[in-house]
């Protein structure tokens, strides 16, 4: 028996024993499959993002709006709805008590949905949570508490334990970010700055740091301030990198000040209308407008006079004014400049330009200024040829309600109104 044994045993396949080297993937045995997007096209589930700022700009009010927005199943900037889900944030800047539960509360977001990483617990012992070995210790804690979306790191450079200017030093503190999105399914955004004195150049080279911070990350965004025409302020945040999407585009947003309770003051962000463009030209109009560049935005309102005689959608006026050599930054400020009209429509956003000469000249826009009530310009005396022109009181009317950013009716010159 022991014989016939020996020969099945002999006869039985050895399984080879796996040797030390390199391990191949074959392509054939890869599955291809799409991205799957948390805020499509912005964040995307298991990838690595830097939401980068400079101070003031409310990148971390950004980040906290966005949290919130999981929280609450709710709605993004462009309208699209957000899947609802859990929130970690790891914070070594701001205290949850005092700063960030309030700036969450304040923009509404379910608050039992939010966790925020304190300490982690080894052998019994409290220690300050550490990236580079505690990040099992996280990824099952998270797994523990299920649907976790998106994970907050701010800032992003206290995941690197070595010095955050090395290449080699950053791709290693970032790896095990990089590592639990993928092994959670979560959106990982860590947050940073952008250097001083690097306005002008490439904005993703702009971040603080090694550029592997901005090499790693599958997106990069960047929250800023831009120089309006009239020398005002606007936030704007963009695309400045996308590997898995399109870079180009944002949104305009703006920080105001609450109250999240009575006596507690805190900040929130209320979204704008989108802004087209790359990032380089959307965060370098402050440098245009210091240009002074009067030849090229003439050219861009003559150009808008052409175009907008009708609503026109907006991807149309950027593809237009690209056609024809323009800046779409220009385009921008020449719109500001001669007040056209932006409003969303059922299929986007569409320009159109506010009606030309609809004031007589013995009342400017200066006189429209002085008008408290619109129910009461029919009160404003024009006169032309020493006769009251109705038409042009109706069209004070109608630029009065337009400044006002209230629907009107158009108004043709000698009184009759129709439906813009």
């Amino acid at each position: 028996m022991n014989a016939v044994f020996k020969d099945i045993e002999a006869a039985m396949p050895i399984p080879p024993v796996p040797e030390d080297g390199v391990v191949l993937l074959n392509g054939a045995d890869v599955q291809p499959r799409p991205i799957s997007w948390l805020w499509h096209h912005w964040l995307a589930f298991g990838k690595l993002h830097i939401l980068a700022g400079p101070p003031g700009a409310g990148k971390t009010t950004v980040a906290l709006a966005m949290a919130a927005t999981i929280t609450l199943g709710g709605r993004w900037p462009d309208g699209t709805r957000c899947p609802q889900g859990n929130v970690i944030v790891w914070s070594g800047e701001d205290d949850p008590s005092d700063t960030l539960v309030p700036r969450l509360l304040a923009m509404g977001a379910d608050m039992s949905r939010v966790f925020f990483i304190t300490e982690s617990r080894v052998d019994g012992e409290l220690q300050p949570f550490d990236p580079s070995r505690h990040m099992p210790q996280l990824l099952a804690r998270a797994s523990q508490i299920g649907d976790v979306r998106l994970l907050l790191v701010d800032p992003v450079v206290s995941a690197v334990n070595g010095d955050s200017h090395k290449n080699a030093e950053v791709r290693k503190g970032l790896q095990p970010l990089v590592d639990l999105g993928a092994q959670l399914g979560a959106a990982i955004v860590g947050i940073t700055h952008l250097s001083k004195g690097t306005v002008g150049r490439d904005p993703t080279e702009r971040v603080t740091g090694s550029i592997a911070f901005s090499a790693v990350a599958r997106v990069v965004l960047l929250a800023a301030k831009v120089r309006t025409e009239d020398g005002g302020d606007r936030r704007v945040l963009v695309r400045s990198k996308a590997n898995i999407a399109p870079d180009e585009g944002g949104f305009e947003y703006h920080i105001e000040q609450t109250e999240a309770a009575p006596g507690i003051p805190t900040s929130s962000v209320v979204w704008g209308q989108p802004v087209q463009g790359s990032a380089r030209e959307i965060l370098a109009e402050p440098e245009e407008d210091a240009d002074g560049d009067s030849g090229a935005r003439a050219d861009a309102e003559e150009f808008l006079r052409d175009l907008l005689v009708h609503s026109t959608p907006t991807k149309t006026v950027q593809a237009e004014a690209k056609a024809a050599g323009h800046a779409w930054a220009t385009i921008r400020r020449a719109s500001e400049t001669l007040g056209v009209r932006k409003r969303k429509g059922d299929t986007g956003w569409y320009w159109q330009l506010l009606p030309k000469d609809v004031a007589h000249p013995t009342c400017s826009l200066e006189n429209l200024e002085q008008v408290e009530q619109v129910e009461q310009v029919e009160q404003v005396e024009l006169h032309q040829d020493g006769e009251n022109n109705l038409g042009q009181v109706a069209q004070v009317a109608q630029l009065a309600h337009l400044l006002k950013g209230e629907e009107v009716e158009q108004v043709a010159p000698n009184g009759d109104v129709e439906a813009i």
